[in-house]
């Protein structure tokens, strides 16, 4: 029997976050409400991260506190450093995820250290995680291009994915953090991670900034890839592709791709259209 393809919805927080609109605290426990009637695996709800850097993300522990949680979905919250773990701690979060880059100088502009000093910053909270039984799962971003320092080695994104898998990440997803990716270059990724990492473990996470996020996702299944990221209505411009530049793949385009490929999954397309429909109201 075929296996289900996993989708996680990560338009709460890597969407909302690179949208120049701050959604206020009911407005996202709605949109979430909606996203938990649509089958997905996991739906990222927000970031523990100072306001003052992501105001977007404000207030992420009033949401998470009062969104209705459904059985079979995962609720993960993004946490970047210790403070961000003793939030998780303090409000019972199950599932969080951190992130770090396969490129030094992505991670010195983005979090202002270099890679090993991530993971220097987060593996204490491995430890925690594990110590408090919580899944964790870590984001890889620009696993194909940097957008300061250009193509990135598919050996060093291994690498970097392989000291998560031994940290104790449940699951590692890999970012094509500016969208440059071809189906050529996903394949290539992949097949030097899935050596270092079982390729159950491994999620994409395509952005469309050019317009190749589906076909690369296909590529990533004929690898047999069973897990996808993707936000509702395409969330989150990026902000390395310029002035209204796409971002995240769209979970509508997901849904599409999956059909026609005739895959198994649990998503609900009635409940996807009324979540979309809703975002685009507001956005």
């Amino acid at each position: 029997m075929q296996n289900k393809i996993k989708v996680v919805e990560v338009g709460p927080r890597d969407g909302l976050q690179n949208e120049n609109k701050i959604w206020s605290i009911a407005e996202r426990i709605q949109m979430i409400d909606l996203l938990s009637q649509c089958g997905f695996g996991e739906i990222e709800v927000g970031s523990f991260v100072s306001p003052k850097w992501v105001p977007q993300m404000a207030d992420t522990e009033a949401v998470y506190q009062k969104i209705h949680k459904t059985p079979d979905c995962r609720y993960s919250v993004l946490v970047p450093n210790q403070k961000g773990m003793d939030t998780a701690l303090t409000y019972n979060v199950r599932d969080i995820s951190i992130f770090t880059a396969a490129s030094e100088a992505f991670n010195q502009k983005n979090i202002n250290c270099s890679i090993e000093e991530s993971f220097e910053r987060f593996t204490p909270l491995l430890h925690q995680a594990k110590d408090h039984n919580i899944r964790v799962r870590g984001y890889v971003s620009c696993v194909i291009e940097c957008p300061f320092s250009g193509k990135v080695s598919p050996t060093l994104v291994a690498t970097v994915a392989e000291r998560l898998w031994q940290l104790g990440c449940a699951e590692i997803s890999l970012g094509d953090t500016i969208g440059k990716g071809t189906p050529e270059s996903t394949v290539a990724m992949l097949q030097a991670v899935q050596e270092r990492v079982p390729l159950e473990r491994l999620a994409i996470h395509c952005h469309d900034t050019y317009g190749r996020a589906v076909e690369n996702i296909e590529a990533a299944l004929a690898e047999g890839v069973m897990t996808i990221d993707s936000a509702i209505t395409g969330l989150g411009g990026c902000p390395y592709g310029g002035e209204n530049a796409k971002g995240n793949v769209a979970t509508e385009a997901v849904l599409a791709l999956l059909d026609r490929k005739q895959l198994q999954h649990s998503l609900n397309a009635v409940a996807i259209e009324k979540a979309r429909q809703y975002v685009l109201s507001y956005s």
